[in-house]
């Protein structure tokens, strides 16, 4: 500042109040002088410190988000949505990535709150007990996604899992398929991969089918690898199953490539379903039957609730608990 000030042969209060947010400048200096404050210091390359003005106003601008990886699309989208909603309220998003393992998300959720954020959106509802002390006592707007969650710390966007799985298996009864078997991954290393395994059992018992049909491959995120070893692994314990009910898209295309290297025609020899719309779902031959879900949505709604949270809280108040449903869609499609 004092740079910027001998530059412009003003005090450093001028360029202080220029640099301040307008709410807590008293605006003494002309928007004129401001206007040339702000032009030296983008040619000078003067970067505001951001951690003193959080401790000056209490506001830091930051909003954290954990998701379980980076490279899945779907987790970019929500990721995407959450920017989307809050960058117009001046609101940055900072992301981190528990590679869905909860003690990884916990160490997260305690280096994010040394930051100061306004808020933080996490994923599912399923934590330690020290992460969920952590977020009860933050002081800031919490939102959980990606689950119906059936206590929520503060906010929730989401669906259920099992729910969806299991309108899934009744599409698929529907169709005629009666020895259906699920395909995921380890249930410990995946809490909606296990709610997902959970509502297939739910749905096959419910229609008096055998419920027992279950495979894990691997520990999450479980890869399109994974799901093509896992077709001779389930159908030599199953050799009459006549669907595959997959935990992701991802593992549906692997289970639908194997089967294609071994020459067999689905859904004719077997049928594939998976979950979650990937892309990779509606680009596949045959396209693959899936849970569609608005990966878009869930972060749009979460932005948009944190947003309305952290104008009740720069206003003193607090904003009631909501929780928002993200509708999904069953689309039945050419691999069933």
């Amino acid at each position: 500042m004092a740079d910027v000030a001998a530059r412009l042969g003003v005090s450093k209060m001028t360029v202080s109040r220029a640099l301040a947010r307008e709410e807590r400048s008293p605006r003494r200096d002309s928007e004129a002088l401001r206007q040339r404050v702000l032009r030296t210091c983008r040619e000078m390359g003067y970067v505001i410190d951001q951690t003193a003005r959080s401790f000056a106003t209490q506001r830091s601008g930051i909003v954290a988000a954990l998701i379980p990886v980076l490279n899945n699309s779907n987790f970019a989208d929500t990721a995407t949505g959450l920017t989307e909603a809050l960058e117009g309220r001046g609101l940055q998003l900072v992301l981190g990535y528990t590679n869905y393992d909860l003690a990884t998300e916990t160490r997260l959720i305690r280096a994010m709150l040394s930051r100061r954020p306004e808020a933080i959106a996490v994923t599912g509802g399923h934590h330690t007990a020290a992460a969920r002390r952590l977020l009860e006592s933050a002081g800031v707007p919490v939102v959980e996604t990606w689950d119906r969650i059936a206590r929520p710390i503060d906010h929730a966007v989401g669906f259920s899992n099992a729910q969806a799985v299991g309108e899934l298996v009744r599409a698929l009864h529907a169709r005629g398929y009666r020895r259906l078997a699920f395909m995921g991954g380890e249930p410990k290393s995946d809490a909606r991969g296990a709610d997902r395994r959970m509502g297939f059992q739910r749905a096959m018992r419910d229609l008096g089918l055998d419920a027992g049909r279950a495979l894990a491959v691997g520990h999450a995120p479980v890869s399109m690898a994974d799901g093509a070893r896992g077709v001779s692994m389930l159908l030599q314990r199953w050799p009459d199953t006549e669907a595959i009910v997959c935990v992701s898209d991802h593992v549906a295309f692997g289970a639908l490539m194997e089967c294609r290297r071994r020459g067999w025609a689905v859904p004719e020899r077997i049928a594939v379903a998976g979950f979650g719309g990937f892309e990779v779902s509606a680009a596949s031959h045959p396209r693959i039957t899936t849970v569609a879900v608005d990966c878009g949505g869930i972060g749009r709604a979460a932005g948009e609730l944190l947003g309305r949270a952290i104008d009740a809280q720069r206003r003193g108040e607090r904003l009631a608990p909501e929780s928002i449903e993200v509708p999904y869609r069953i689309e039945l499609r050419e691999s069933t």
